[in-house]
């Protein structure tokens, strides 16, 4: 696992670690790839850390999920790669759950291959490579750990899905008002009008 991962990823900022023995789980990705962020900030491996506080993000905002949310990695746009432990597999499935549009959108890969096969063979789809790359155009410098490009208007607040509507923000602030804003919205149904936010 993360061999091929390894020479297609270029580690930006981070330091890997050197794990004694291979591995297919969630604690071998931290050991090797713990804290690490690739091309710029495209794709992050959480740290101890940003796991805590991530785990604690995705719950606030995802609450009708019936089983502990276990974050192994973020993308650019702030969205959380999380363990599907909903079959109870031992080699898991992966969960996206995106903020800016308050969905979470099963990925049918097994987290052993994911990196090596999904993520080398067609990072497109998981990762939004080529709006990254329109973004960094205007937006040359390097994404800090701690930031993600969030939405101004959410999608499922009618948002558009451009350049114009990005911002960096920092991805604990934006997790917070994604989540508060999905919840109070969910229930609502399609082309309500909202004349008024407030948050708590």
């Amino acid at each position: 696992m993360l061999e091929i991962f390894g020479t297609r990823f270029d580690v930006t900022d981070g330091i890997p670690g050197s794990p004694e023995n291979a591995g297919i789980n969630v604690a071998y990705l931290f050991s090797r790839y713990g804290g690490c962020t690739f091309n710029g900030g495209l794709y992050r491996v959480h740290s101890t850390e940003s796991f805590r506080k991530a785990s604690a993000m995705v719950a606030e905002a995802h609450p009708e999920f019936g089983f502990p949310l276990i974050p192994f990695a973020f993308d650019w746009l702030g969205r959380q790669f999380v363990l599907d432990l909903r079959s109870g597999d031992a080699d898991p499935e992966i969960l996206l759950l995106e903020p800016g549009t308050g969905e979470a959108l099963e990925i049918p890969r097994k987290f052993s291959t994911y990196h090596d096969d999904e993520l080398v063979r067609d990072p497109e789809p998981s990762l939004c490579v080529g709006f990254f790359n329109e973004w960094k155009i205007e937006n040359p410098t390097d994404l800090a750990f701690d930031q993600c490009v969030g939405y101004k208007v959410p999608l499922f607040l009618g948002g558009e899905d451009s350049i114009h509507n990005l911002e960096l923000s920092d991805i604990e602030v934006y997790w917070s008002l994604m989540a508060q804003l999905r919840l109070a919205t969910i229930d609502l149904a399609p082309g309500t009008r909202i004349s008024e936010i407030e948050f708590g």
